[in-house]
């Protein structure tokens, strides 16, 4: 295996071409450190590692596909929470009119019985009246209570009649408000099964969905998790020293070359100045 001792090296002193590789390879390093840094700081699918990118989008799409399927869902229980308050409202309309019937029935009732009660009373003291008066030797005084007793039975007759009216319109209104309570209730004990039951199925679907969401979401983990295991390090580095090496012989040290040693063993040529003779 080779080392980065020897990928960077290069015959010529100057050239830094490897060591500057060598950098840049550590800076991306260094950038996929941050990154992940940043993935796992933020939690957010702009910043994941390429590695991760695909399986995170597809992680993404199913939270993404789970939320429309909650919002359906959401969306049937308000629709089946209106229709069960609509449907209701129209028996609670039904028997609110009946309590109010039944209430107004039975004040004009109590009345009634206040009103015969009273003229029983009344009547009483005529009879009372009269049997003081056998003994009295005025005939006009007679007379009076005579046709007072006849007035208090008239109008006793007549509150008696209306009394007992009320009564039967009212033991008429309780049988109707009796009929019509059972069948509320009937329908409140059917709406409660109703909501009991698509409550409960609900939310056993909406466990399962994201019971579902975790299997799928573990599977996606899984393949991150096996191609991390298919990583190897030393391949890895291999594979950089291969592909971006810019040889493998260091520069020689610089010698020192003495100008005048130079001159001596390398004397310059004679230049010709042209006398006869010399060539």
């Amino acid at each position: 295996m080779e080392s980065f001792c020897f990928m960077p090296q290069s015959p010529d002193i100057i050239a830094n071409t490897g060591y500057e590789c060598l950098i840049l390879h550590m800076n991306d390093g260094r950038k996929n450190c941050k990154e992940y840094e940043e993935f796992l700081k933020e939690s957010t699918l702009k910043r994941a590692l390429d590695i991760f990118k695909q399986q995170i989008d597809n992680i993404g799409q199913c939270h993404i596909q789970l939320a429309q399927i909650l919002r359906d869902e959401a969306r049937k229980m308000e629709e089946f929470r209106e229709r069960q308050k609509q449907e209701r409202k129209k028996i609670e309309a039904v028997m609110e009119a009946f309590h109010k019937q039944k209430q107004l029935q039975y004040k004009k009732t109590m009345e009634s019985k206040r009103n015969y009660e009273q003229r029983c009373r009344d009547k009483e003291d005529a009879e009372q009246a009269v049997s003081r008066c056998k003994n009295t030797v005025n005939p006009r005084q007679q007379e009076k209570v005579f046709a007072k007793l006849a007035h208090c039975k008239v109008s006793l007759e007549d509150s008696d009649k209306t009394y007992q009216h009320n009564i039967s319109l009212l033991d008429k209104i309780r049988e109707d408000w009796q009929k019509e309570h059972i069948i509320s209730c009937e329908f409140f004990e059917n709406q409660e099964w109703d909501r009991i039951n698509f409550f409960r199925n609900t939310v056993w679907i909406h466990v399962n969905q994201l019971s579902q969401q975790c299997v799928t979401s573990d599977g996606i983990y899984e393949e991150i998790r096996k191609a991390l295991e298919c990583c190897n390090i030393e391949k890895d580095i291999e594979y950089f020293t291969e592909n971006s090496k810019t040889g493998n012989i260091p520069p020689a040290p610089v010698a020192y070359e003495n100008y005048y040693y130079n001159q001596r063993n390398n004397p310059a040529p004679v230049r010709n100045q042209g006398i006869p003779g010399i060539r």
